[in-house]
Order: structure tokens, then sequence, then C-alpha cells
């Protein structure tokens, strides 16, 4: 059996649905897919899942979201119009989900209808069963895979039963909807390619496969043609979008192999993601940058002769709404880098005197404007000369350091750069390793 997911872009549009079914048609072995939200059908267009976002955020303003839930009916009539389909059986579905995004079940309830009502549009265009994500997939409140779900899914999917899931969501243990982050239908179609067994998980976006650096910054990039569970979750982890970094978790264990490949050109081989690869000659697969961080620098002599301290510190942090990505330390000093968005400057300066106040601490400073890059691969321990080709290449052009990471993974190098200067180190190291 094949698992596939299909995108925001694969399913934007009735002519998009179509080239789906052509590829889904072409191979039996297909016969579970997972399918997002609607996305933009041009550059200027708004995708489905934002529109949601804006309609639970009128509710939240005490206004009905009625004129603006129009323009998404309109978008899923157009296209089951387009696809030869009745849109009169549809149209009580569309009520009720406005109806309740009115009632205020909240923002994950309304981000979630888009992939609902794209399961059910293409689950009716193929014939095939809709099976929803609510109740089965279960989703801890921190985001991570409830051991039910693997019960709940046995029992629900039937042999030669082909289907049409809903990605992006499930529900807490409460039984609430609760969503993924953002790209989080990669994660439901991993857990559905586990729970099946799947000898592949394809899954089918715009472009042929993950590339080994933006090809907005580097216009002749090239796609990977192999890369491992833990690269692809690296690169993804430093601003890489093609694949979402968390969707490796479900399965790791398995090994199942991931083909990322392009609905608009099925007959590229896009890339194989695997649990191990060949280094050989190729020990690094890409580059990638993710700006829009803070740093958070923490100092005090003596400072982990405290027992517990960083699990102490981060546990404050989180009282506050901060959650770090990226951590250094040295001797009597920590650094943590986050977010930007996930605080605001009054909050951070409750959270930093809190911090100073109850730790003691020496200093306590938070500077924005920050960026991580990311040079991945396998073999990056085993070639050494790349710490100097990267950091000539960098001073060549000119472009500062706010950290340098080498030897806390096996499998990456992080540098820390200004955001203002992060896609010129992106084009910098690229050109200088690859």
């Amino acid at each position: 059996m094949i698992v596939c997911k299909f995108g925001g872009s694969s399913v934007a549009e009735a002519q998009q649905i179509k080239k789906v079914k052509k590829i889904v048609d072409s191979d039996p072995r297909r016969q579970v897919i997972i399918v997002s939200a609607p996305g933009k059908r041009s550059k200027d267009d708004e995708k489905v899942t934002d529109m949601l976002y804006a309609c639970n955020a009128m509710v939240q303003q005490e206004l009905s979201c009625k004129d603006l839930f129009k323009k998404i009916s309109l978008r899923y009539t157009t296209i089951l119009s387009d696809l030869g389909l009745q849109t009169k059986p549809f149209l009580p579905v569309l009520e009720e989900v406005r109806q309740m995004i009115d009632a205020g079940h909240g923002a994950e309830y309304a981000a979630s209808r888009g992939e609902y009502l794209a399961a059910r549009m293409v689950a009716t265009y193929f014939g095939w069963e809709f099976l929803d994500t609510d109740p089965l997939i279960v989703i801890n409140h921190d985001g991570t895979v409830n051991p039910e779900t693997w019960d709940n899914l046995k029992k629900a999917l039937k042999p030669n039963v082909k289907y049409v899931v809903p990605g992006f969501y499930g529900c807490d243990p409460e039984g609430k909807v609760k969503t993924f982050s953002r790209g989080g239908s990669d994660i439901t179609g991993a857990i559905l390619a586990s729970a099946t067994k799947a000898e592949t998980y394809e899954n089918w976006t715009d472009v042929s496969g993950v590339f080994s650096v933006d090809p907005r910054l580097i216009p002749d990039a090239k796609v990977i043609k192999e890369m491992t569970y833990r690269e692809v979750r690296e690169l993804a982890g430093v601003g890489a979008g093609v694949f979402h970094e968390e969707a490796i978790a479900p399965i790791l264990a398995s090994g199942i192999p991931i083909n990322v490949k392009n609905t608009n050109a099925p007959s590229d081989d896009g890339t194989m993601i695997l649990p191990t690869r060949e280094i050989g000659d190729h020990p690094l697969v890409g580059i990638s940058g993710k700006g829009g961080f803070s740093r958070l620098s923490l100092r005090k002599l003596m400072l982990f002769k405290r027992t517990g301290i960083r699990h102490a510190l981060l546990t404050m942090l989180h009282i506050f709404g901060v959650r770090p990505s990226f951590s250094l330390f040295g001797v009597d000093s920590m650094v943590w880098f986050f977010e930007t968005t996930q605080a605001s400057d009054s909050v951070l300066d409750a959270m930093c005197s809190r911090l100073k106040g109850e730790f003691d601490l020496e200093e306590v400073s938070i500077d924005h404007g920050h960026a991580i890059v990311g040079i991945i691969g396998s073999g990056v321990m085993q070639h050494s000369s790349v710490i100097a080709t990267s950091t000539n290449a960098l001073a060549h052009d000119k472009i500062g350091l706010n950290f340098f990471n080498y030897g806390s993974s096996d499998t990456s190098i992080l540098i820390g750069v200004s955001d203002i200067q992060a896609q010129e180190a992106v084009k910098s190291l690229y050109k200088a390793l690859f």
C-alpha cells in the first residue's frame, strides 16, 4: 500500500484535483489519501486556512463571520461545479461549519475545517470513503501523538477500503478539535503511513522534491535525490519548508521511505527520504536559513553549580510563553534563541526582571534581529574542511558571526548571523560548499 498526502496547491482548484485523481488512478497501491485545505491559485490569492483564521478573529471581536465565510463557501462550490459535482448536498455542510465558527468553537476548530471540507469534497469526487481524524488521531497538549491513536486507527481502517482523510487536525485527550502546527498535514500523512504499514509515503506538493537551497535565492539549485530522516528534520528546522520537521516522528521506528514529489510533474523522481543513505562524495545535502529570532543571554558566576538550574530557568521562560529553539552554553553563561513573535517587549521585560530577581543573575539581556543558518549533511563531521571553507567564505563576504555551533549534532553546523545578512549568508555558504 502507498499512502499519499496532497498539499494545498494540489487541491487549490478543480484542475489540480483532476491531476490528483490521475496520479492516484495510475497506481492501484495508492489507497489512502490525505489532503490539505485549498491553497493559493495564484500569487495574490488567499489560502482557505488563512480565511478561516480570519473568521475566528472576527468572532473573537463579537462580529459575525457570515460575509467572509461566503468567500470560503464560494471556493468549495466553484471547485465542486468545475468537477461536475452537485453543490446542493454540500451547502448544509458549509452552513454547519459557519454556524459552529460563529458559535465560538475557537481558532483550532475554525482552521481545521479547511481540511475537513476538502477531504469530504475529494472523497465525493473519487467515490472513496471519507475518514475523519477527529476523534481517531489524539494529539497531546504539547503537540505529540497520543498512543491511543494507533488503536483507534487499527479499529477504524478496514481492509480493501480506499480512504480520503483530512490532514492537520485530530482531537485533544478531552475530545476537543486540536490542530498540529501549521503544515501539519505532513504529520497526518506520516501517522496514516505508519498505521497502515505502508510501503511508501508519498508527499505531493508543487515542487519536484527538496532543494539543496532555496531556489528563490539560487535559481539553479539542485533537487536532493536522497536524504535521511535526520537530514530533512534538521533542514526543515532552519527554514526549509517542503516537508514538516515533526512529520518524521510517526514513521521513525517503521523506517518507511518518504518520496517528496510534484503534482504538476508526476514523472519527476523527486526526493527520497530514508533512514540512512550512502554518504560517499556527498557529505552535505543542503543549506537553509531561518530569521525572526531573539537572543536571551544569561550570566552568573558558578551558574551551573546549582542543581537543576537549566530546567528551572526553562520553566520560568515557559510561564512567559517563551520556548527556545536553539541553545548555547558557556562556563558561567547560557544563551537561548527563540522566535521573536512568541512574546511582546513588555512581556519580555517582565520575564527578564523575574529571572534576574529569582535566580540572582548578574546579567540578563535580550536583543532581536537574529537568524540561524544551517549547513546540513550526514558527513559534516567527517569533513573538517567544511569549517574553514564556511568561515572563510563568510569573512570574505563581510558577514558577521554571532555564533558557530559545531559538534552538538553529527548532521548539522549551525551559524548565527543577523537577520539582515541571513540571505547573503546562505548564498555565500552555498557558493563556497556546493
